[in-house]
């Protein structure tokens, strides 16, 4: 089925900038958000100031915050924050969407409980429907002022992915096709806890050095852990793994990484997040590694120490120096 039309669910800095950078070609392309208020705000000013200000959305985009207005059209894109993927998909189900319509997620992040990806959750609620999904080093900021970027793409139909990259890619946005779901997405998920390792390292003071060692662990668990949950290790090498990590880590646009810099800096994990407008998906992904680690039985030291910091209070100084004092053995991935 051609692509005709497009529906964007979630209008945070990450949907906007997919609205602003599929929209600017005239196409048929509605961005749903179910705050009204900002519903109106974009409505009006065509700008999202709360989330990505400075950015104007191309008026061929509609604004909505009706659900029906969006089960019309050949491609839904998932942009939510991952906690709220659940309810959204619940919803879109009770509203009725097209038997051929591609799911798209571009939601990073691991449901609590039941450690599923976002798009087996859509597979779940739509099992007629092809699903994808998109990651790799995409700052929202970055891919909103149209620099170049890369990313990466699969479907449950392998057809499908080509005609997505042709008709969502461009010069500026380049897609990679993948042959796996699964490593794609947990590459895109994981990747954030290790951001918020690197944040809290940056505001310790601690050097490239550290950094640079937190990082490649900070692989190798993610590898141990995903390959673990299905993933093939290659594809953790690719955009949405070693891309992505390298982005978020370093990165002063990185929300994860801004995070953990605070954290280092002395806040409390909720002076951090009341401060903050949007979701860090670290936070709640962490949450969800950790039992997934620990049901798999997978050794995870980063996330341990990541976990007990943010839901065990465990104060910062100690769980580096556990993470630094662990035995000393060969490097094995």
């Amino acid at each position: 089925m051609k692509i005709q039309s497009t529906a964007i669910l979630g209008a945070g800095s990450w949907g906007t900038a997919l609205a602003a950078l599929w929209g600017k070609n005239g196409r048929d392309l509605r961005l749903w958000s179910r705050n009204e208020s900002l519903v109106e705000q974009l409505k009006t000013a065509r700008e999202n100031r709360d989330y990505l200000p400075g950015i104007r959305l191309p008026d061929s985009v509609k604004i909505t915050a009706e659900l029906r207005d969006c089960a019309d059209v050949e491609l839904i894109v998932f942009v939510m924050p991952s906690t709220a993927l659940r309810t959204i998909a619940d919803k879109l189900r009770e509203t009725g969407v097209s038997k051929n319509a591609v799911l798209l997620s571009c939601t990073k992040g691991i449901e609590h409980g039941t450690g599923m990806r976002m798009s087996q959750i859509l597979q779940e609620h739509f099992p007629g429907n092809p699903v994808a999904v998109l990651s790799g080093p995409n700052l929202a900021v970055e891919v909103a002022r149209d620099l170049p970027t890369a990313t990466v793409l699969a479907c449950s139909e392998a057809e499908r992915a080509t005609e997505l990259q042709s008709y969502l890619g461009s010069a500026r946005f380049r897609i990679y096709t993948g042959d796996e779901l699964t490593g794609i997405e947990l590459g895109g998920a994981l990747k954030n806890i290790f951001a918020i390792a690197a944040g809290i390292s940056d505001g310790f003071g601690l050097g490239d050095n550290t950094k640079a060692a937190l990082l490649t662990r900070g692989l190798a668990e993610m590898i141990r852990l995903g390959t673990a949950m299905g993933g093939n290790a290659r594809t953790f090498y690719g955009l949405s793994g070693v891309g992505d990590l390298i982005a978020t880590c370093y990165s002063s646009h990185s929300r994860n990484r801004r995070v953990g810099e605070q954290l280092g800096r002395g806040q409390s994990l909720q002076q951090v997040t009341s401060s903050m407008q949007m979701v860090a998906e670290g936070i709640p992904t962490t949450k969800s590694a950790y039992e997934c680690a620990r049901k798999l039985k997978i050794e995870t030291p980063i996330i341990d120490q990541i976990y007990a910091m943010l839901y065990e209070g465990k104060p910062l100084a100690q769980a580096m120096e556990e993470l630094l004092g662990r035995e000393q053995k060969p490097e094995r991935n």
